[in-house]
């Protein structure tokens, strides 16, 4: 599904402030390019990050040094020796700024003390404790800033384990549970269960300031590329610029105006005339889910595995039996393109099998794995696979997304892109370290935006196949040519998935229930989401999925009608099909 917001992002070249930051934050990157395992650099650019209002990223920047101080305090870790010399190099120069951050070791207990004949600590000792206790203090504000507040009180309770007294961590301890009182409804008296804290969150979503990797996606070369690889799955169609209606943050009055603002996004357009009932687009994806652990879907395509007996086609991998294809087709695809980037490193155990509230967050870490084995495997840029490279993520521009910090500012801006510790930043660094990838060496790969900029382009775009045995998602994929075809409440077409992603033109439209059918030069118009729903249900749905309301010709037409008469009629469709158009797929952020 192509967002509906205006393309690009830029930072507000007129601040020197936001510029001497980013040219800060640039200074710290080329850095640990050179010196990788260097946890001070990681401490330092997620101060940058902070005053940038990133909290996400600094959190990742943090999370990545205090990983590095367990290497330092480690001889038997496998970075143990690279670790050391980096921060022995600071032990040998100036006391890093990053650490002299108030009351840094006040009221605790220095661990290290006594390693020396003198009981003193050793420098570097001495530098690995304060900077753990700076780790604590950056991860747990950071992620209180994101909304996800049981990993912040996890990471401030291990900080005041060390310092109990520090005010620093206490202070942020009291805003946690101050928010968390909030959001939970509990009094000053009432007890906090912590287990029910929430913590998943909301970031940035956003093509980054240093982010070059986003292409020209309406270039005369991006067309051609794009309507070459089109060519074979929708021998009628085209990649075309679309004028979509803006989504809105919610109800206005302008549903019954003629004109209303618009923006331009990719989409599917019919150059031949296709009959109703006519197949529009066929399309086959390595970017798939599977949740289930030994679930029978290929691990390929995600479609079922044809019966095991003899001559069914389907195909073990030689070297991880318990990886099945459904073909040769896609056997030969998985070993082209990414499996031996996962071949027996147990990265099929990671996120199957999960309780039902993180269902769908499990297939999408799922399909960012696959990103990840897709681009370990071709050694390229995760943001450059071709499965994600030209899917538009619903950025919106930087400066929107920015906090105004100035004494007369408003609210401050609605973040959309969901995070989590657990999800955006643990995860995904378990399964670089499961492939047998330096998670140091490769920052600029594996970088913590890298990871939020593929989410971004998850969201809105995968659809997800439901288990008929408890409703739950279980199987999810990327068709990034089937999200280009535009969500609209009275498409053209409807779809179905099972091993290739299939796009039928409708036999009879939603509206008006005429004939289906395309017109050469048409817009090949999607849906995401249950068509039959009421329209406020419908915009709420999308407002949640594509991150805003809804402003299609139906959805407006349906709005501007009086309730008492638009219940009369939603009530008369809900009856006619009794039976449900739906089938146990949807869209992901739709299946919920």
């Amino acid at each position: 599904m192509e967002a509906s917001s205006p393309s690009g992002s830029s930072f507000d070249d007129r601040d020197p402030h936001r510029e001497h930051l980013l040219a800060r934050r640039q200074e710290l990157t080329d850095g640990l390019e050179r010196s990788p395992y260097d946890l001070i650099l990681y401490l330092d650019r997620a101060v940058v990050y902070s005053n940038l209002a990133y909290p996400d990223l600094a959190a990742g920047d943090a999370y990545r040094a205090l990983l590095l101080i367990d290497e330092v305090s480690d001889e038997s870790f496998e970075y143990h020796e690279q670790a050391l010399e980096a921060l022995n190099e600071h032990a040998v120069a100036s006391f890093p700024d990053v650490l002299q951050h108030g009351e840094l070791a006040d009221g605790g207990t220095n661990m290290a003390d006594g390693d020396s004949p003198d009981g003193r600590a050793e420098p570097v000792k001495q530098l690995a404790y304060l900077a753990s206790i700076r780790c604590y203090q950056i991860l747990s504000i950071s992620l209180l800033l994101c909304g996800c507040l049981k990993s912040a009180l996890n990471f401030c309770d291990r900080g005041l384990g060390i310092v109990p007294d520090n005010k620093e961590l206490r202070d942020i301890k009291g805003y946690i549970e101050r928010v968390a009182r909030q959001k939970l409804r509990k009094s000053d008296d009432e007890p906090l269960d912590l287990l029910s804290l929430p913590d998943r969150g909301v970031v940035r979503r956003e093509i980054y300031p240093w982010n070059t990797h986003e292409p020209d996606r309406f270039s005369d070369a991006s067309l051609s590329l794009l309507n070459k690889r089109l060519a074979t799955a929708a021998p009628k169609c085209a990649v075309r610029v679309s004028h979509l209606p803006v989504l809105l943050d919610g109800a206005t009055n302008t549903d019954n105006y003629n004109n209303i603002p618009t923006c331009s996004q990719l989409g599917l357009f019919a150059t031949q005339d296709i009959e109703p009932g006519e197949s529009v687009l066929s399309e086959y994806t390595l970017l798939t889910a599977n949740n289930r652990h030994k679930e029978s879907t290929c691990d390929a395509c995600s479609g079922e595995l044809p019966p095991l007996q003899d001559n069914s086609g389907a195909m073990s991998c030689p070297d991880c039996c318990d990886t099945v294809f459904c073909s040769e087709f896609c056997f030969d695809q998985a070993q082209a393109k990414y499996h031996p980037g996962v071949c027996d490193r147990d990265v099929d155990a990671v996120a199957k099998d999960p309780d039902a509230k993180e269902s769908d967050e499990s297939l999408y870490v799922l399909l960012l794995a696959r990103v990840l084995a897709l681009s370990a495997h071709q050694d390229i840029h995760p943001l450059e696979v071709e499965e994600i490279k030209y899917i538009w993520g619903d950025f919106v521009p930087t400066r929107s997304n920015d906090i105004d910090l100035s004494v007369n500012a408003g609210p401050p801006p609605d973040w959309t892109l969901p995070f989590s510790f657990k999800y955006s930043i643990e995860m995904p660094l378990h399964l670089l370290e499961k492939m047998d990838i330096d998670i140091y060496a490769t920052l600029d790969r594996y970088d913590t935006w890298v990871l939020n900029t593929a989410y971004a382009k998850f969201r809105g775009t995968a659809s997800a196949r439901k288990s008929t045995r408890d409703g739950r998602p279980d199987v999810a994929a990327v068709h990034p040519f089937w999200c280009l075809a535009n969500h609209d409440c009275d498409p053209n077409v409807t779809w179905e998935w099972g091993g290739r992603m299939v796009l039928w033109a409708r036999e009879t439209r939603v509206v008006g229930h005429g004939r289906g059918g395309i017109k050469a030069g048409e817009e090949i118009l999607n849906h995401y989401c249950d068509v039959d729903l009421p329209v406020q249900q419908r915009r709420e749905w999308a407002s949640g999925s594509l991150g805003g309301w809804c402003m299609c010709q139906r959805c407006r037409q349906e709005a501007g009608t009086p309730k008492d008469k638009r219940d009369d009629v939603e009530m008369a469709d809900w009856v006619k099909k009794a039976d449900g158009v739906d089938s146990a797929d949807g869209q992901m952020d739709g299946a919920h």
